[in-house]
């Protein structure tokens, strides 16, 4: 009897360690939040509620980034200062969210270290730090980075506009300065006075122009000296003065309208029924893709709405253990430029490549970089767009 019960105790044992070892594999701690079960809360922090870019950007996140991933998008009011973006982000800390997405620029340096105060990630979608700002930074644990036109790319984009009319022969025109001193107004209107053969203060290069607005809070009309192409207006800003400002432009008949920025939001029904030429830095949209074909805008440099995809993926991977950093372990910063559309063709070509079911960074390309990527690989697919 004693043996057969030693039999029988050394038998349930080799059963129960063979059942030990076919159990499931430990899951995979890679594997993305669609997969992991646990929804991402990530909050937005936005100061447009209303653009056409910040229409686009918003309907991919939540319209097809949280259709196809675990994650919850909550998206803030018009936040109009810094103590609206730092109220926002404690608010989000003490309902336990994740991360940070930040389409709003009145304070990135408190953004940022209200963030890491409260153990969230955060991360720039537009726009970029300016250099100082990105070296204090790209060390904290919780700052994932940047992707977006850097300051070089906004200047850039505003010369390739002026530059634009002015070959087109333009001789008189209007310009919007958008929100100056957000930086990247200032960087793409210092290059549309570059681009239309103006002076600024005497400065004709970037830096010369950029810190002379800087310092001026706008463009003082009398530090400018033009060639061949005149501006008979200049304004900035959004309240009830601007129509004003901009009647005052139009009634003058300008060959062209160029804008650094939300002309298409605030402007267009204005510009069309005026039949005045006009630009924008902007996004491709429907809204903007309706103004080429059936009104007066004719030139178009914007990012497409899936262009923030790429932030969303290292937001992602941050909060699940798998940060994207360089040999010196800092946080991204990745450039990208714009597209430029001066027909109708061609912004369809770009804006019918992405939107809907069939972004251009789809879950497809994105599922690419999510989990353990090196960062030259992250690098590599973002530049390849």
């Amino acid at each position: 009897m004693k043996k057969a019960l030693a039999l029988i105790l050394a038998l349930v044992m080799v059963l129960a360690l063979a059942a030990c070892g076919s159990s499931a594999p430990a899951a995979n701690n890679d594997a993305p939040a669609a997969d992991s079960g646990k929804t991402v809360k990530i909050g937005v922090l936005v100061s447009d509620v209303s653009g056409e870019e910040a229409l686009g950007f918003r309907a991919y996140y939540e319209n097809y980034i949280a259709k196809n991933y675990n994650v919850e998008f909550t998206y803030t009011e018009q936040l109009e200062d810094a103590a609206a973006e730092k109220a926002a982000i404690e608010k989000f800390a003490a309902q336990g969210y994740d991360a940070i997405l930040s389409l709003a620029a009145s304070d990135r340096t408190t953004q940022i270290e209200t963030c890491e105060a409260n153990g969230l990630y955060y991360a720039v979608v537009s726009g970029m730090l300016d250099d100082a700002q990105f070296e204090q930074f790209k060390s904290n644990e919780h700052f994932v980075g940047q992707i977006g036109p850097s300051m070089d790319t906004e200047f850039e984009a505003g010369y390739a506009m002026g530059k634009y009319f002015a070959d087109q022969g333009a001789k008189t025109v209007g310009i919007y300065g958008a929100f100056i001193p957000n930086p990247m107004h200032v960087y793409r209107t210092a290059g549309v006075l570059a681009g239309l053969g103006c002076t600024y203060g005497g400065a004709s290069d970037k830096d010369g122009i950029a810190g002379q607005l800087f310092g001026d809070q706008g463009v003082d009309m009398s530090k400018v000296q033009c060639g061949d192409t005149q501006i008979i207006g200049y304004f900035q800003g959004f309240g009830d003065t601007t129509f004003d400002e901009l009647f005052a432009i139009i009634g003058q008949q300008p060959d062209a309208f160029l804008s650094v920025g939300m002309a298409t939001t605030f402007f267009a029904d204005s510009l069309n029924g005026a039949n005045i030429p006009y630009s924008d830095i902007d996004s491709f949209t429907s809204g903007n893709a309706a103004n080429m074909a059936d009104g007066t805008l004719v030139y178009l440099a914007g990012k497409y709405s899936s262009s923030i995809g790429p932030i969303f993926a290292a937001t992602l991977n941050a909060v699940n253990g798998n940060p994207i950093r360089d040999a010196q372990g800092n946080a991204l910063s990745i450039s990208q430029g714009y597209l430029v559309a001066t027909d109708s063709e061609t912004f369809d070509n770009i804006f019918n490549g992405d939107k809907g079911d069939s972004p251009i960074f789809s879950k497809d390309l994105l599922d690419t970089v999510i989990g353990a990527v090196s960062y030259d690989d992250f690098v590599s697919l973002v530049e390849s767009k």
